[in-house]
């Protein structure tokens, strides 16, 4: 039986993910939240590999922390409770792939969320890390004011990438209620 492969930007986001990550890989899960996709990176690029995590809420890094400690995964995994534009301040190599989910800490406080300036310095910062062939993956999530605010900068500012250096890909969810989020990926050429 075939599976339907489109059916959320979540699910596309992680397809990628294990698509592009081998052992032995460098990554970043630049908004950390539940430490949902830390944990898969830290699987996918094993003890071998390493993976950044940011977050600015030490909720999400309590987490994040329990999840990795449970799943034995603390050694390649490395727990920043900062910003994520910030990100060149911890990470002095190239990395492979760098995930963002953006909105708000499900469950959390929907008053604290991701916004355009500090996304848009961050994606710039993951452009100058990521290694030829790597892989920004954004997970936009825009059911809300700034988040509506994000999406929009974001999508203006990937358009002025330079085609001969990124392949930039969008994929919206045209027909689905309640602003199902956007997968946006630039791949370094």
């Amino acid at each position: 039986m075939t599976k339907n492969y489109f059916t959320n930007a979540v699910d596309l986001a992680k397809n990628i993910c294990m698509k592009k990550l081998d052992e032995g890989d460098i990554a970043v899960d630049a908004t950390m939240g539940k430490g949902i996709d830390t944990v898969l990176l830290a699987k996918l690029v094993g003890t071998s590999g390493k993976v950044y995590a940011f977050d600015i809420q030490r909720e999400a890094v309590d987490i994040t922390r329990k999840n990795i400690d449970e799943r034995n995964l603390s050694k390649q995994v490395k727990l920043i409770d900062d910003g994520h534009e910030n990100m060149d301040r911890y990470i002095h190599e190239k990395v492979k792939l760098i995930i963002f989910n953006l909105g708000y800490l499900p469950g959390g406080n929907h008053d604290i969320t991701t916004r355009a300036e500090t996304t848009l310095a961050a994606v710039e910062k993951s452009l100058e890390l990521l290694q030829q062939n790597g892989v920004v993956i954004l997970v936009v999530y825009y059911g809300h004011e700034q988040g509506k605010i994000e999406k929009g900068a974001l999508e203006s500012y990937v358009k002025t990438l330079d085609q001969k250096k990124y392949n930039v890909v969008k994929i919206s969810f045209e027909n689905q209620i309640n602003c199902p989020p956007i997968l946006v990926a630039i791949e370094k050429r």
